[in-house]
């Protein structure tokens, strides 16, 4: 028995992209997608390293298909709660891309609501830019990043700008910001 259904889920990770990705403008691209309503949310429950790979696959075939799907976010709201587990889905996620020759196609985000970067603490307020009120993958089409980038004449400068906000805002900012989505 699951204590939450996928659709408090989705309306707690829509309220993150919203309040945190778009309201700090971690990704200036976000906005224009919530309102064109082409993100994909899947949930998946009792996550396991076979459903979530099982799932992946599910939604290269759904991008490959369903072209007005942009982007596509797999939660996992149980199964991965610790960090060290989630990089080791993720790297089985990128191997399976890689193998199904999806790379250069589809690229795989990651985010976690305890996200650490190398090098950092847990206290560090830029590990916020990837943090997320619940572990996902996040599948991005490698041919619109690439005309976002064309678009954005400093894309490569984003992450950076990204941790330096998070940094100005302070720890405490960011993680009320956050706690206000769950």
């Amino acid at each position: 028995m699951h204590h939450l259904d996928s659709d408090t889920i989705i309306v707690r990770t829509k309220k993150w992209i919203v309040d945190v990705v778009v309201g700090c403008n971690f990704c200036p691209f976000a906005a224009r997608e919530i309102k064109r309503g082409s993100i994909h949310y899947e949930v998946l429950f009792d996550a396991n390293k076979q459903t979530v790979l099982q799932t992946v696959a599910k939604i290269f075939n759904l991008l490959d298909t369903i072209k007005k799907i942009e982007t596509a976010l797999v939660i996992l709201p149980e199964g991965f709660d610790t960090f060290i587990n989630y990089l080791d889905i993720v790297d089985k996620a990128e191997q399976l891309l890689e193998n199904e020759n999806y790379e250069g196609i589809y690229q795989i985000a990651s985010f976690h609501p305890q996200y650490l970067f190398a090098n950092s603490t847990n206290l560090d307020p830029s590990n916020y830019t990837n943090r997320s009120p619940y572990p996902m993958l996040h599948f991005l089409r490698e041919d619109s990043v690439s005309k976002a980038v064309d678009m954005h004449p400093n894309i490569h400068d984003v992450p950076e700008q990204n941790m330096k906000y998070a940094k100005e805002m302070g720890y405490e900012y960011m993680q009320k910001l956050f706690s206000a989505c769950i």
